[in-house]
């Protein structure tokens, strides 16, 4: 007996989407072969490494522990929404190329949106923080210093945009 498809309907990194998927269909492979946005990575498939991590409404979701029905009229955003235009980097990636956080880039999606949302609630975190919230994603290249580094950068970097468009409003 076939498994009747479902119409998914949802925001993908700003844009208005739809797929059609089995209601057993991971949320990970929806994204990856339904709607071609490979950069988020399936790593576990235990939701133990944060390779697969994308932000559901605003939150970090591992994206292998959810259907894809699940997301019907929400807001997703996986890592090609992360950069502002093609030819800009967010400054959370700004950081990661600048303190060398990445080597093979496997977990690198995961790590930088577990980090966005992070850092929207906890705009000047401590070293020790950082590495509480990153505690969840896994990295087998790095010894994580320099992902922490990158954090702690990427932080000063969207303080720092932060007040340039409080002075520029104001001024």
């Amino acid at each position: 007996m076939a498994i009747a498809k479902r119409t998914i309907r949802l925001r993908v990194n700003g844009q208005a989407r739809e797929g059609v998927a089995e209601p057993r269909k991971l949320l990970s492979d929806f994204i990856r072969e339904d709607l071609g946005l490979t950069g988020t990575h399936v790593g576990c498939e235990h939701g133990v490494c944060g390779a697969c991590t994308v932000l559901l409404d605003g939150e970090p979701v591992r994206s292998c522990l959810m259907f894809a029905v699940q997301v019907e009229g929400h807001e997703l955003l996986t890592v090609e929404g992360l950069a502002p235009s093609p030819d800009q980097l967010h400054p959370i990636q700004e950081a990661f190329w600048e303190c060398h956080g990445l080597q093979c880039g496997f977990c690198t999606p995961g790590f930088l949106l577990t980090i966005k949302a992070y850092l929207e609630e906890h705009p000047s975190p401590t070293e020790r923080e950082v590495r509480e919230a990153l505690s969840g994603n896994l990295c087998r290249c790095t010894g994580y210093q320099n992902i922490v580094k990158a954090t702690l950068r990427a932080a000063e970097m969207l303080q720092a945009d932060a007040t340039d468009r409080t002075t520029a409003s104001v001024g």
